[in-house]
This record gives C-alpha cells, structure tokens and sequence, in this order.
C-alpha cells in the first residue's frame, strides 16, 4: 500500500480507510491479531481485512457491514489527525494546478503541518519528484516523517525541523514549485527565491488575513517576483430536493387533458413535480488567501 501507488490487496502493516456511510469514515493500521470497534461491531484484522480487495463489503461482528477503501490524499485529508489547520481540497486542488506540479517536479513547502498538502503534492509529483518540507515545531516535524514512512511515500519526501524565516528551505536552486503556509510569509519569500531553479518556477502563499497577503506582495515584488494574483475559492453547495406544486385552475373551459414530456396526452393531475435546488442555511465561508507569483527565468 502506497499514497501514491495503488494495491489490489490489503496487507498486514497498510493503513486502509474504513467507510461506515454517511460520510463517516476513519483510518485504520492494520495488524496481523488486531482488531478494530465500529459501531456495527468488531472487524478483525486477520480474517475480515488482510488479504481482501480494497473496495471490499467486510461484515462486522454484529452483522452490519463496512466498505475498506485504499487509502487516497482525498480521504486522507478528511480522516487525518489534527496537528494544526489543514487545507482541504477545494484550496488544494488550486494550489496543485497553479503551480503547475506533475511527475518529476520538486517542491519546497514550509509548513508541513498536519500534512494535509503534502500528500496531494507527493501524488502529483511521484514517481520521480521530491518535497522538501520545513516545519518549525520538532514534535509534529517527527510525526509528519513518520506518516510519511508508515505511508510508503518517504523516498519521496524530505522533513526538515528548522525555522524557514530564519535558515530558509535548506537546499539551493533545484526548486520548481513553493508553497508557503506560515504566519509571516514575507520573511521566507527571498529564501523561497533561492530554492527556485535559475529557470525560474511558480509561488503559491497561504494567508487567511489580507494585511499578511499585502506584506507577501511588497516582498514578492522586491525580490523580483512577476505575475502576482491573489484569490479566495469559496465552496458553494446546491442541495437538490423534489418538490410537488399544485396546478393552476384555468376555469371550466380549459383543456382538460395535460401533455407529457413525450406529447402524449395524460389525465390531468392535481400536482405537478419538479426538481428544485436551494442553498444550505449555513455554509463554510472564508478559509484564506491564494496569493501566486512567478519567478522569472534568469
């Protein structure tokens, strides 16, 4: 099991995501021996996962059922442990396009955080790219190494525990992508510019305040930065929903027969239905910033 290579089976040591409908979902490492409480009952890692195909119906111990799918960047951003605040894939899924990341590409992020991005950024990059992430708190720069190991995706990856503001990216002109997603972006942005190829590359800041994406620019323009343009992806979800509306009374002398969707004649109802969409009352709004620049080819 790999995040960036896909299995057939489950296997003794993988992390599998076990789904419980309803968008309910958590992850799992299996172990030979072990097992696992769901609300419908036990799943015993040696007998009901180890060997099957991920996708698989697995019956738990009280007779109700779970799907166990293979791990994906997706679903892990959705059931990962919070370290930090994490970006989900509305913001990702600009951010990976923007920079322009594919197979091969290097990319420097700073800060690794709950590890959210990173793994979105490994899937666009492998099989042959490579992340060096910067994260200034040693505790969640160790787990983040060791997530990165237990999901089979370290030789792609490298961790660094060290403050980006102060001793920058630790490596020198082999970047071709930055991210930056710290509380003072404008103190990493000319050790950001040392990380990039000579080539030149693609910048992306994460802020969720507009005075820190005003700071960002005035030093992205100071160190040369071209091509500046700050947005904000707002999610907007349609609830679709059926509704029945009585129709209207022309009087005695209307015709009384009504035509179909096909032409047909059919007898007249007291109701029609329609498909209707409405927004939820509440809706997650502002998260933060997208500022991205380029850096000119010199």
């Amino acid at each position: 099991m790999s995040f960036v290579e896909y299995s057939d089976l489950v296997r003794d040591g993988d992390v599998a995501i076990v789904y419980m409908g309803h968008e309910s979902m958590m992850p799992v490492k299996v172990r030979q021996g072990a097992q696992t409480q769901t609300r419908y009952g036990v799943i015993r890692h040696s007998s009901d996962l180890i060997g099957r195909r991920y996708g698989s119906k697995v019956t738990c111990s009280k007779g109700g059922w779970v799907h166990v799918l293979h791990p994906t960047p997706e679903l892990w951003t959705v059931n990962l442990p919070h370290r930090t605040q994490i970006l989900y894939s509305t913001d990702i899924a600009t951010i990976t396009m923007m920079l322009e990341l594919k197979p091969g590409a290097v990319v420097c992020e700073s800060g690794t955080g709950s590890g959210s991005l990173s793994h979105a950024i490994l899937r666009s990059i492998a099989p042959s790219g490579h992340l060096h992430t910067v994260e200034f708190h040693q505790q969640r720069a160790e787990k983040a190494a060791e997530e990165f190991k237990e999901h089979q995706v370290d030789r792609l990856v490298t961790v660094r525990n060290q403050d980006v503001c102060k001793d920058g990216f630790g490596v020198t002109g082999v970047a071709d992508a930055v991210f930056l997603d710290i509380p003072s972006p404008w103190e990493a942005v000319r050790h950001a510019k040392t990380a990039m190829k000579r080539r030149g590359g693609r910048l992306c800041s994460f802020s969720p305040c507009i005075e820190q994406v005003q700071r960002t620019c005035e030093a992205l323009v100071d160190q040369g930065f071209q091509e500046l343009s700050t947005l904000e992806v707002l999610l907007r979800v349609h609830d679709v929903r059926t509704v029945y509306l009585p129709l209207p009374d022309f009087g005695p002398d209307a015709e009384a027969d009504i035509v179909d969707g096909d032409g047909a004649k059919t007898a007249p109802q007291a109701s029609v239905c329609l498909k209707a969409t409405n927004l939820p009352r509440e809706m997650p709004g502002h998260t933060g910033y997208l500022t991205f620049a380029t850096k000119p080819r010199t």
